[in-house]
């Protein structure tokens, strides 16, 4: 593959292009045909901002990715340090300037807030543990804002966002706890509170998304298509079960539990 596109991680581009179009579709549903051309803009800034925090990681961590990821562009020499860290900026830059042709304050500040909080993450959250989980974590319900922002209805997408960012800090614990050996440069939530104790916070986590998930059937927001979420909620149950013998299989599961609350999302707009 494009030396570029690999600093730029393509696919993970197309995955928040995916995430941002069905957090609209969560928003508006059908009538998100109305909003064409800010969700086509909505992937150039997509596709900008991770390309630019993309390339910005990799700067940031060329010396650790020559023994972690060797295979990438900046350790096999394929693209140089400033190169990598001129990109940076100016994805995240055009990311931010593009979102101003929405004309629209709230597009606009997710953006920016998102964009700064990449490079809070990557300069210095990211080796302060717990609060370089919460910093991801919200990264990641903040593609669902997105997503609602450009379709002009943020409010239809806050119970989602916050159940990923609930979900996602577990996640992003029980991955601490599976890396521990690997992160000796970094003093994440296991290291410095110990692993039951890591694991325990974890599973709160885990737990408090499914209970999150009722909400919307109280409220009457979805169809009963969204019952699927169920499913997902039991998964999410049983990983703060075995997220204390198998962080591993955990973080795994959590990723398939993610995916079938996402459809249910989806299948509940119908």
């Amino acid at each position: 593959m494009n030396r570029y596109l690999r600093l730029f991680r393509l696919g993970n581009g197309i995955m928040g292009i995916v995430g941002v179009a069905v957090g609209a579709f969560i928003a508006v549903g059908t009538d998100i045909t109305d909003h064409m051309i800010n969700l086509l803009i909505s992937c150039f800034i997509v596709l900008s901002f991770i390309a630019g925090g993309n390339s910005l990681n990799d700067y940031i961590d060329a010396e650790i990715d020559k023994i972690g990821h060797p295979d990438r562009p900046l350790p096999r020499g394929e693209i140089s340090y400033r190169t990598a860290l001129a990109f940076g900026i100016a994805g995240l830059a055009i990311a931010v300037i593009l979102s101003l042709i929405m004309m629209s304050y709230i597009v606009t500040g997710i953006v920016l807030v998102a964009a700064v909080l990449m490079i809070l993450y990557e300069l210095y959250l990211k080796q302060r543990g717990f609060i370089g989980n919460i910093t991801i974590a919200v990264l990641t319900g903040m593609i669902f804002l997105f997503g609602g922002s450009v379709v002009n209805n943020i409010e239809g997408n806050y119970v989602i966002a916050l159940m990923a960012i609930l979900v996602s800090i577990g996640r992003e614990i029980a991955k601490d706890i599976e890396d521990m050996t690997s992160d000796a440069d970094r003093k994440t939530l296991p290291m410095i509170i110990g692993v039951k104790k890591a694991a325990i916070l974890a599973s709160i986590f885990f737990i408090a998304g499914p209970i999150l998930s009722i909400w919307p059937l109280i409220d009457h927001t979805f169809g009963w298509l969204y019952c699927l979420v169920f499913v997902a909620d039991a998964i999410f149950i049983y990983i703060a079960f075995i997220i204390f013998s198998d962080a591993r299989r955990a973080q795994k599961l959590a990723k398939v539990a993610m995916a079938i609350a996402l459809i249910a999302f989806i299948l509940g707009v119908l």
